[in-house]
């Protein structure tokens, strides 16, 4: 376990203290059990999309090496949409780790880089929310009901909004 003294640490807390100090419109973030590498991060469903009135929990945990490695970002609300795992881990080019694709369908710049902070991390999941990208989708049930389905999966994130409420 690293200490807490180390770089990584350091740099969150600064992130967490910048968020604290200067919260962003559409989620807030603070530490899961007191540990700087594990935070729950509150989301609203943006406005004009299908989740738009829903608060989604979600869980960022950092490695040790970070900024170098991205963090993982992983739903505890239900979330339905296509480039979510069925386990609520979210699958988004810029928490894929640093470099060229081997598969080719991102390059490198849309990949993680350092420079991303915890803001820049969530206002991209958001945007994920606004646009499913179902070129490579991480549920393919849900990017074929996008796709195939639209309302079907428009009732099926109603139900998503409506529970995200509920818990």
């Amino acid at each position: 376990m690293a200490n807490d003294d180390s770089q990584s640490a350091l740099l969150l807390r600064k992130q967490l203290k910048e968020l604290t100090k200067n919260p962003v419109e559409g989620f807030s973030a603070g530490l899961a059990d007191d540990n700087i590498y594990e935070w729950d991060v509150m989301m609203v469903g943006p406005e004009g999309t299908l989740y738009e009135g829903g608060f989604f929990k979600a869980r960022l945990s950092f490695p040790t090496n970070y900024p170098q490695m991205p963090p993982k970002m992983r739903f505890i609300s239900d979330m339905w949409h296509p480039n979510v795992y069925e386990n609520g881990e979210v699958c988004i080019s810029i928490l894929h780790p640093p470099g060229d694709d081997k598969w080719g369908y991102e390059s490198a710049s849309e990949r993680w880089l350092p420079i991303h902070t915890v803001e820049t991390i969530v206002l991209s999941v958001i945007s994920m929310l606004s646009g499913p990208n179902d070129e490579s989708p991480a549920n393919i049930e849900a990017a074929k009901q996008w796709r195939e389905d639209p309302k079907g999966f428009k009732r099926r994130v109603q139900r998503t909004v409506r529970k995200s409420l509920e818990d």
